[in-house]
């Protein structure tokens, strides 16, 4: 069905502008909080020291975090710390801070390179499979209702648009 694939591309397409420095809401934006820039989470402290959170608080707070979810996801094997910056457009520290964040929420896990033993790379748990599953269909759910006020034809121009635009985006 066109409806399908058109939506997907548009997914894809804004995923792809969410993860670039300087995107809609990429790296350094107003609303790009991954709990190190001194903002509140609205339900209290951030940060992994407060326990496990669940897909509120990370959709309240935390998309860089949501945003090395979905790479992880993506990826056909676990990545390295610099790998998953690149992925997600953001600097290696920060990328250090957020699988941080991942490791104490229990949505990543660190593993040793079978190549290179002095190397660690990073992989989604099931619990981390199972958030970014949510996350995804929220996410798709949320598309499809505003995607209703589109025709057929215009949500093709907009998938393809989007997806010209993120091909072509360089921070």
């Amino acid at each position: 069905m066109s409806n399908d694939r058109d939506a997907d591309a548009i997914a894809l397409a804004l995923s792809r502008l969410r993860g670039r420095r300087g995107g809609p809401h990429g790296h350094g934006g107003p609303h790009d909080h991954d709990g190190q820039h001194g903002h509140q989470h609205p339900h209290g402290p951030r940060g992994a020291r407060h326990g496990r959170m669940g897909w509120d608080a990370a959709r309240g707070g935390a998309p860089a975090v949501i945003r090395m979810l979905d790479a992880l996801a993506a990826a056909s094997d676990p990545l390295s710390v610099s790998g998953l910056a690149e992925a997600i457009g953001v600097d290696q520290p920060r990328a250090s801070r957020l699988v941080q964040q991942g490791v104490d929420r229990g949505w990543v896990r660190r593993e040793a390179d079978p190549a290179d033993a002095r190397r660690t790379r990073i992989a989604l748990t099931d619990e981390g499979s199972q958030m970014i599953r949510g996350v995804r269909g929220e996410r798709r759910e949320r598309l499809g209702t505003a995607l209703e006020a589109f025709t057929e034809p215009e949500r093709a121009e907009l998938a393809r648009l989007l997806t010209k635009l993120a091909d072509n985006w360089h921070p």
